[in-house]
């Protein structure tokens, strides 16, 4: 327990955090700040200390998924945000240099979590994206936008819903692919449809959209069929290393979202050089993801619970895995904090929607989800994750040399 109480203490500067122990004794960490609420951790399990040293991330979720860790004084929402918010990302901390064997374990680490061939692709997407649809309906927009939303500003000072936010996402993205009545498009993980929709609706391309999530392709197919677009927005149950002539392409467009995060480093390059040969010599391509500030490894809980085989990408990693197939940059966008505001609108209509969540699934499953959003909306807000949105094309002189096109088209679509 010396060991947990010591990580406690260099964790904890700001804020009071209580520690209750299963037989009653406790501790105390940091001291009271105006920024920071007093929270107490209650520990209903003499495991609980050892598990956490053993596993920080791993270790506290399951017990709070368990029951044998809770919160007091506030939610698992205060309780991350509280223990990240005491050590954020821009600490200004010296940087110590690495050692070259260091480095080299991690790389190797890194890769081996990171293989994410065709047969394994397919189960770690039916993992997460095959759940209850009633899930999704449950705290997503009507739309079921499972990606970063965009907002005006940090505090969303004009009060805009995440529908709204939602719609103007899929604008801001529509506006950097420059498209044309009749173009060609193809949305490599297009989740329930939503993107595909909205392209063919206000831009008169024809789209093509894949998956490897069964219950995701059902929805889309639907959708498509009840707005009457069928013969223009088409959904397919294929790995995109399988998409060729007999489903359209070459594509002037190549359109990504939330996808780029379960390719996995080894696979990058496999994936750009795809990505290349299914554009026309004049396509364009905007990829948005989820990204990191520096390569890492994803976390025990995530890989566990929550994507198994994903890994959120740096910006390094991204533009190593696309020079050698010759895709040129034109544009990259970094989205900081709009995540983080999507996360917790999410989180929010979770709570909202315990008791129908918990009717789906059990408590257990309720208390494992609003972990996972409460950490991720942490690791936005303080952590070092970020959103980029990543333009690619194959011909330098495709594209107006200036970004007042995006601007101009993105008033257009959302005028």
């Amino acid at each position: 327990m010396w060991l947990f109480e010591k990580v406690l203490s260099r964790l904890v500067s700001r804020g009071r955090l209580t520690l209750v122990y299963s037989d009653g004794r406790s501790r105390q960490f940091g001291a009271a700040d105006p920024d920071f609420p007093d929270l107490t951790l209650k520990l209903h399990d003499k495991r609980v200390p050892f598990d956490i040293v053993r596993d920080p991330r791993l270790g506290i979720a399951e017990a709070y998924m368990d029951g044998r860790a809770t919160i007091e004084g506030g939610d698992i929402m205060d309780f991350i945000a509280f223990i990240r918010g005491n050590n954020p990302w821009e600490s200004g901390k010296d940087i110590d240099a690495a050692s070259p064997v260091s480095r080299a374990a991690k790389k190797i680490a890194r890769r081996v979590a990171q293989v994410n061939d065709r047969r394994k692709a397919k189960a770690n997407v039916a993992h997460h994206y095959d759940l209850s649809g009633a899930l999704y309906s449950l705290f997503l927009d009507t739309d079921r936008q499972y990606s970063c939303a965009y907002w005006p500003d940090a505090d969303n000072s004009p009060g805009i819903s995440l529908e709204q936010s939602q719609v103007d996402k899929k604008a801001h993205i529509a506006a950097k692919l420059a498209l044309e009545p009749g173009m060609k498009v193809l949305d490599i993980g297009c989740g329930w449809g939503g993107m595909a929709l909205y392209l063919h609706k206000t831009c008169g391309v024809d789209v093509l959209g894949v998956t490897l999530s069964e219950e995701q392709l059902k929805v889309a197919r639907q959708r498509a069929i009840d707005a009457g677009v069928a013969d223009h927005v088409r959904f397919e149950l294929i790995d995109y290393r399988d998409v060729g002539a007999e489903l359209g392409a070459p594509f002037d467009r190549i359109v990504s979202v939330g996808m780029f995060e379960h390719v996995g480093t080894a696979h990058f390059q496999e994936f750009f050089r795809h990505c290349h040969n299914l554009l026309t010599p004049q396509g364009v391509m905007l990829i948005h993801t989820i990204g990191r500030m520096k390569p890492g490894r994803t976390d025990a809980f995530t890989r566990k619970y929550i994507f198994p085989g994903g890994y959120i990408p740096a910006l390094s990693e991204m533009v190593a895995g696309s020079e050698p197939n010759k895709l040129m940059i034109t544009d990259v966008e970094v989205l900081r904090l709009h995540y983080a505001l999507t996360l917790r609108e999410w989180y929010k209509r979770t709570q909202e929607k315990k008791a129908e969540i918990e009717a789906l699934y059990d408590a257990r499953f309720f208390r494992l989800w609003s972990f996972y959003l409460a950490g991720a909306t942490a690791a936005f807000e303080h952590g070092g994750m970020v959103n980029f949105q990543v333009q690619y094309c194959r011909d330098r002189r495709t594209l107006p040399i200036t970004r007042d096109y995006m601007a101009a088209a993105e008033v257009a679509l959302r005028g």
